[in-house]
C-alpha cells in the first residue's frame, strides 16, 4: 500500500472520530421514532432533533399551527401536505393533524465538516447523491463508502432516500459510522466545493470518457444520479469531470449502489499504489 495514503487513512479515522464524539455526545442510538401533535412536534424542533419527515394536513389552521409553520421556515425543514386519511393510516393515535419523523442521525453540514478533513492534512474523497431515493440502494452506498473511507455523504434535503431502519440495516449500520451531510441545494453546494479545491466527478453516460481516465488523487467529490434520469443537468454544467463506466454487455445499466462501489473503488485503488 502507498504509505503516503496509508498515514491519510489514519488521519481520517481521527476526523471520524472526532465527528462522532461530536454527534453521538453518549447518547443511545435509536431507529425512528414518530412525534405526534402539533406541540410536540414544536418541541422536538427545538431540543434539536432532526426531523426525517414530516407530514401536515392540507387545511390546517390555528395560531399553534402558525406557530409550527414559523419554526419550520426558520429551521428550513420541508414538509408534505397530506390528506387527513394518509394521517390516519400512518397512527390512530390523536395527531391533531401533523406527525414528524425523528431521523436516528444526525445531520451534518459539509460547510463545517471540510475544514476539519483539511486540517488533518487529509485529501477529501466526498459522495454526493442526487436524487437516490431508494432507502436500500443508499444503505448500500453507505456500507460501501464507510468501508472505503470515504470522507462523508452527501445528500439534499427534498428528493433523497429517508435514513429509516431498512436504510439503517441495508448499511449494516455503516450510517451511524459515516457522516451524511444534508444540504439546501447541491448546486450551491457544488459551487462551494469547487470554490473549496474539489473537484467534481460526475459518473454519466452522457460522455465518451471513462471513469478509469479521471484523476482522483487530488481532493474528489464523486456525484451519482438517480437510475432513471441521472444526474442533474445543473450539477453536470458545473462539474470538472464526466466520466462513465464501461460496459461490455447487452442490458447496459447498473444498480446505482454497485456503481457507486466501482467509482469509489477505483479511487481507492488510485490513492493506494500512487497509479492512475
Amino acid at each position: 500500500m502507498n504509505t503516503q495514503y496509508a498515514n491519510r487513512n489514519t488521519n481520517k479515522n481521527k476526523t471520524m472520530q472526532h465527528i462522532q464524539r461530536r454527534d453521538r455526545g453518549g447518547e443511545k442510538r435509536e431507529t425512528n421514532q414518530m412525534v405526534f401533535g402539533i406541540r410536540a412536534v414544536i418541541e422536538a424542533i427545538d431540543s434539536g432533533k432532526e426531523i426525517e419527515s414530516l407530514f401536515i394536513q392540507r387545511g390546517l389552521s390555528g395560531s399553534l399551527f402558525m406557530e409550527l409553520k414559523a419554526l419550520l421556515k426558520e429551521h428550513n425543514i420541508a414538509f408534505q401536505q397530506v390528506p387527513i386519511e394518509k394521517l390516519n393510516r400512518i397512527t390512530r393515535k390523536n395527531h391533531q393533524g401533523v406527525i414528524a419523523v425523528i431521523s436516528p442521525i444526525t445531520y451534518q453540514n459539509i460547510e463545517d465538516l471540510l475544514p476539519v478533513i483539511f486540517e488533518n492534512g487529509e485529501v477529501p474523497l466526498l459522495l454526493m447523491l442526487d436524487g437516490v431515493t431508494d432507502v436500500r440502494n443508499m444503505g448500500a452506498i453507505a456500507r460501501t463508502a464507510e468501508c472505503a473511507g470515504v470522507h462523508a455523504i452527501i445528500v439534499p434535503k427534498k428528493g433523497s432516500a429517508e435514513i429509516n431502519p431498512d436504510a439503517i440495516k441495508t448499511s449494516a449500520g455503516a450510517l451511524y459510522k459515516i457522516p451524511v451531510c444534508r444540504q439546501d441545494s447541491l448546486g450551491k453546494t457544488g459551487r462551494f466545493l469547487i470554490d473549496s479545491g474539489i473537484q467534481l466527478v460526475v459518473s454519466t453516460e452522457k460522455t465518451t470518457d471513462s471513469i478509469y481516465d479521471v484523476d482522483y488523487t487530488v481532493p474528489t467529490c464523486i456525484i451519482m444520479g438517480a437510475e432513471d434520469v441521472g444526474v442533474s443537468d445543473e450539477l453536470i454544467r458545473i462539474s470538472d469531470k464526466l466520466a462513465k463506466i464501461p460496459m461490455f454487455g447487452e442490458i447496459k445499466s447498473l444498480n446505482v449502489s454497485v456503481s457507486a462501489g466501482i467509482v469509489v473503488y477505483e479511487a481507492i485503488r488510485q490513492r493506494s499504489t500512487g497509479e492512475i
